[in-house]
């Protein structure tokens, strides 16, 4: 990569890659810098438009996204989903000598590949469920919830949009996952494979790391709500909320997911010559004998992103800078006080084939409420109106003293905003960190 070329710049023109609800609050962080005069995202959405520059393009297309970068020569390119990363994208990017925020092909099959990711867990000491098995045979998986210890976890080998896993005590609910999977090829070749797995108890977290391969910076630890309806119940989705406090992590607790689990993974990957540069997501099950690790995203989480970007205290521009270049220091990144949360308004139909299409109405007036920004997903504008057109809509956040006075606000900002169908959780932010291993809820 052009290293000297991106530590120098300072009048960037940055390139987000992605167009959801993640990309906006990235590029809402961005702009704050005086280093950013210009932001392109491809292909963005309703409200990233009304900021940026929005390009068309297909995120699964590499060399159409390859060649927009040669067009417009950016001086640094945040890679911000999944699929672009594990098709290859940020190789592309290096091959060609562009800073870019994003792991290699090799290196995002910690998320691309589910057993490619328990593989190198084991390999690496790092602390995980035990495995039950691995099948890419629906007969063999069917045969396996004969003798399995319930609960279990199914899983979808590759991406699914967050939607490929399953936790269940029901042989039936497991047998008809498996079937959409394996049979009716529901996620394509994600479901080719399937792992189950030991469900884990305790408390789960988002703990998310900023790494050029040799410095690590840690996140502030967000916690994120998968499942669609309140109380945890209801089908996987995206994501649903999120929130963000200090105080949550104990020293002692954040030493020892550093040394268990952060460290180890890094340096595994350096070990089996698997470059790093960019966000890695541990998602984290507190349980009784310590942090495990219940999966990997090699980008930042979403809808965690909206709800941390609120309380970052640093210049995102030259920190991912610095980043690309290898020259990160941990110490630069500080963080605001109190807690952020937001809030998902999904479309109706979510998180199957959502209803799109329907005129958003009150985003003026919510975004008028003292402290709320408003960060679109499933959006696009048509003149001065702006229509859903996926399943998640919106994210509202806001930061606050603490979580509770937060989530009220981002709440009174939800009631505002009208389109048919909506739908939304209404117990984000009602959460118990476990004493057990000094967290509080903030």
């Amino acid at each position: 990569m052009n290293t000297e070329h991106a530590v120098s710049c300072e009048h960037m023109k940055v390139l987000v890659i992605g167009g959801g609800g993640r990309e906006h609050a990235l590029i809402w962080k961005l702009l704050q810098s005086k280093r950013v005069n210009h932001i392109w995202c491809a292909p963005g959405n309703g409200g990233i438009s009304s900021v940026a520059e929005c390009i068309a393009g297909d995120l699964g297309d590499i060399a159409a996204l390859s060649a927009l970068a040669d067009r417009l020569n950016p001086d640094l390119t945040l890679i911000g989903p999944e699929l672009p990363l594990v098709r290859g994208l940020a190789d592309e990017f290096n091959r060609k000598g562009f800073a870019v925020i994003g792991p290699t092909a090799a290196s995002a099959r910690l998320e691309g590949s589910k057993v490619f990711a328990k593989e190198f867990m084991k390999h690496n000491g790092v602390p995980t469920a035990e495995t039950l098995g691995i099948f890419d045979s629906e007969a063999d998986a069917y045969a396996a919830l004969c003798w399995v210890d319930w609960p279990v976890v199914v899983k979808a080998d590759g991406l699914a949009a967050g939607k490929g896993v399953l936790v269940t005590s029901s042989p039936d609910e497991a047998t008809a996952f498996i079937e959409r999977l394996m049979e009716k090829n529901e996620f394509g070749e994600a479901g080719r494979r399937v792992i189950l797995e030991e469900r884990l108890s305790g408390e789960e977290i988002s703990y998310i790391v900023l790494t050029d391969g040799k410095h690590v910076a840690p996140l502030a630890a967000a916690r994120d709500y998968k499942r669609l309806l309140d109380g945890d119940r209801g089908p996987n989705t995206g994501g649903m909320g999120a929130v963000c406090a200090e105080g949550w992590l104990s020293e002692e607790l954040e030493d020892r997911i550093q040394r268990d689990i952060v460290r180890p993974t890094i340096e595994g990957l350096s070990r089996n010559g698997l470059p790093y540069c960019g966000f890695l997501y541990f998602g984290l099950m507190l349980t009784e004998n310590g942090p495990k690790v219940l999966e990997f995203n090699c980008r930042m989480g979403d809808p965690e992103t909206q709800a941390i970007v609120m309380r970052m205290d640093f210049d995102l521009a030259e920190v991912l800078t610095q980043t690309a270049a290898g020259k990160l220091e941990p110490a630069s990144l500080q963080w605001k006080h109190g807690a952020s949360s937001c809030v998902v308004m999904a479309a109706e139909g979510y998180p199957g084939g959502p209803r799109i299409g329907d005129r958003v109405t009150g985003l003026a007036e919510a975004a008028a409420l003292p402290g709320i920004n408003i960060f679109h997903a499933g959006t696009r504008g048509e003149r001065s109106n702006i229509y859903t057109s996926g399943g998640r809509v919106l994210a509202v956040g806001c930061r606050d003293t603490s979580v509770d006075a937060a989530v009220a606000r981002s709440y009174a900002a939800v009631e505002e905003i009208s389109f048919p169908g909506a739908q939304y959780r209404t117990d984000i932010g009602n959460i118990t960190l476990s004493t057990l291993f000094g967290a509080h809820h903030g």
